[in-house]
C-alpha cells in the first residue's frame, strides 16, 4: 500500500514536470479564461488608454472566446482604479489597462494605497506614443538648437504648455529644462490637450511638450511647426522629425507609453498565456494599422521584459521629478 502511493505521488510530480518541461499549460490554464474577464481602465472614456485598451479587449474577447469587458473608473490620476485591481483577487479576471502615470504617480505623491511595482504582475507593453516637441509657426526657430538659443535670449519667461501637472509631457518640459540649463522656460498646465493647443495657436503660449495623436493634425496643417520628438528612434508618423537625442541633448528619451497589469502573485501559467496572446495581438496587421493611425507604436513585448522596464521607467520619472522640483498642486 505504501509502495503504491509512493508510485502514484512520483507519477503525479513526473506528470507536472513533463508540463513544465514541455511548456505545456496546466488545465486550469488551458481553460481560462472560463467566464467574463473585467478590464478596468482608469481613465474616462474616449481618451488614449481607453481606445488601445479597448482594441486590445476586443481582440482577447475574439482569441480566448469569453468576453474582455472594458470598465472606466477614472479619477486621482489613474490611481482609484489601478487601486481595485491591486486589491482584487489574482485569477486573471481581474486587469488593468494604464498609461506611463502608473509609475509616475508614486514620486509625486506622498501617499498612495498600492505599490505601483509590488502589488501588480506585469503582462505587456501595449504601446509607446512619442511626445512631440511643438511651437507656434510663427516662432523663428526651427531646429532644438535654435530653440534654446532663442529661449535663452528671451527678456521675458518663455511659457511652455502641458496637458496637466504630473502628466508625462510636464515632465518633459522639466527634464528639457534640466538638460538645457535654461531657466526662463515656465510651466502653464492645462486639463488636457486641447485647451493647451488652442492657447499654442493663438500664441498665449510658446511651445509644449504634446502626445503626438493630439499635435499631428496641426502639424500637417502648417499650424504648428514640429521641432522634434522625444524617443530614442524617429517616429514612424513624423519620419523626418529629428528626436531631440539627435539634436544634441544625448540620452534624451521620454514617452508615454500604456500596458496591462493584472494584481500581484498571479499563476505563472496565466501570466504567460495572456502575456503571448497580447504580444501576438500588437503584431496582427489590422491591430498595428489602428495604433499607427493614432500615433501609438505597437510594442507587445514578453512579462519579463515588461517587467524590467517598468522598474527602469519607476527610477527614471524619480529622477526627473527630483531633480526638476516638479509637484502636484
Amino acid at each position: 500500500m505504501k509502495i503504491q502511493k509512493t508510485m502514484n505521488r512520483r507519477h503525479v510530480l513526473q506528470t507536472l514536470g513533463s508540463c513544465l518541461t514541455f511548456g505545456s499549460l496546466p488545465v486550469w490554464a488551458q481553460e481560462f479564461p472560463s467566464r467574463t474577464v473585467k478590464v478596468i481602465i482608469p481613465f474616462p472614456p474616449g481618451g488614449p488608454t481607453d481606445v488601445l485598451g479597448r482594441i486590445v479587449a476586443q481582440k482577447l474577447s475574439e482569441r480566448l472566446g469569453q468576453s474582455f469587458v472594458v470598465d472606466n473608473k477614472p479619477g486621482a490620476s489613474g490611481m482609484i482604479g489601478a487601486d481595485m485591481v491591486a486589491k482584487s483577487q489574482a485569477d486573471g479576471y481581474t486587469l488593468l489597462v494604464n498609461a506611463s502615470l502608473h509609475v509616475i504617480n508614486p514620486s509625486l505623491y506622498d501617499k498612495t494605497r498600492y505599490d505601483a511595482i509590488a502589488d501588480f504582475t506585469p503582462l505587456s507593453n501595449l504601446a509607446d506614443v512619442p511626445l512631440v516637441l511643438v511651437v507656434n509657426a510663427q516662432t523663428p526657430a526651427q531646429t532644438v538648437k535654435e530653440l534654446i538659443a532663442w529661449v535663452k535670449s528671451s527678456k521675458t519667461p518663455v511659457n511652455f504648455a502641458s496637458s496637466g501637472n504630473a502628466t508625462a509631457p510636464h515632465l518633459a518640459g522639466e527634464a528639457f529644462k534640466v538638460a538645457t540649463g535654461i531657466e526662463n522656460m515656465q510651466h502653464v498646465p492645462y486639463k488636457g490637450s486641447a485647451p493647451a493647443l488652442t492657447d499654442l495657436l493663438s500664441g498665449q503660449v510658446q511651445m509644449m511638450f504634446d502626445s503626438l495623436p493630439s499635435s499631428q493634425p496641426f502639424i500637417k496643417s502648417g499650424a504648428l511647426k514640429a521641432i522634434a520628438v522625444t524617443t530614442q528612434k524617429r517616429s514612424s508618423a513624423l519620419p523626418n522629425v529629428p528626436t531631440i537625442a539627435e539634436s544634441g541633448i544625448p540620452g534624451f528619451n521620454f514617452s508615454t507609453w500604456y500596458g496591462m497589469w493584472a494584481p500581484k502573485a498571479m499563476p505563472q501559467a496565466i501570466v504567460q498565456k495572456l502575456s503571448n496572446e497580447i504580444a501576438q495581438i500588437t503584431r496582427l496587421p489590422e491591430v498595428r494599422d489602428r495604433f499607427l493611425a493614432l500615433g501609438a507604436e505597437p510594442v507587445g513585448n514578453t512579462a519579463e521584459e515588461f517587467a524590467a522596464f517598468t522598474k527602469s521607467e519607476l527610477n527614471k520619472w524619480a529622477r526627473v521629478v527630483k531633480q526638476s522640483g516638479a509637484r502636484v498642486d
